[in-house]
């Protein structure tokens, strides 16, 4: 999986089809969740940055984090003076980060984590008190959004009830799901979600 986004990390921000997914996730996160100057934020799953770079001016810092070295190469490439994203390539379900967020964002990445539950998990770790997740993703579907395969996919979109019941396992509270986009492919529509939580601080 690696290795794919890494050969197609130079042409992934071309056509309009991520560029629209990004933009719709940011308006439909900002729609929900006050970002504020003094946060710092995780994105999760980067990418080239396309959702990164939306949030970047509404915070403190924004770090993406992502597995493949050519995706954050093609992200570090569109830092300047005056907006700036941190890209870190690291598996943080295996090797947590040393630092805490405020919030963690994220956009049609976690399709391709095989243990959801372990991800909320890492998720709430990574989080300061009270912090928040705003996770996109596609709804339920039948293995057909992928055109060039599903290597590397590990969940052909997410069952709402399902899904809600495994953030909430994990320690989350408050989660709600909002209607972010749908993408139009082969005369289809493929639904994306925005859920968001947040982080109960206390399991007990």
């Amino acid at each position: 999986m690696t290795e794919r986004f890494n050969q197609v990390a130079k042409e992934w921000d071309k056509g309009d089809m991520r560029q629209n997914i990004a933009h719709a996730v940011f308006q439909t996160i900002t729609s929900r969740i006050a970002l504020l100057n003094h946060m710092s934020i995780m994105d999760f799953g980067a990418g080239t940055g396309l959702l990164s770079f939306k949030i970047a001016p509404m915070v403190k810092n924004v770090t993406g984090v992502d597995l493949s070295e050519k995706m954050l190469e093609q992200l570090a490439s569109k830092n300047s003076d005056k907006i700036c994203v941190d890209g870190i390539c690291q598996n943080i379900c295996e090797v947590p980060l040393d630092k805490k967020f405020h919030g963690i964002v994220s956009s049609m990445a976690m399709h391709h984590v095989e243990d959801t539950a372990d991800l909320f998990r890492t998720f709430h770790s990574h989080l300061q008190q009270d912090g928040f997740i705003a996770i996109a993703d596609l709804e339920a579907e039948d293995g057909t959004f992928h055109s060039h395969g599903n290597d590397g996919v590990y969940h052909f979109g997410f069952e709402r009830n399902a899904l809600r019941e495994t953030i909430e396992n994990e320690g989350f509270e408050n989660v709600r799901f909002h209607h972010a986009y749908t993408v139009e492919k082969e005369g289809r529509g493929y639904p994306v979600f925005l859920v968001t939580a947040h982080k109960r601080n206390s399991l007990t």
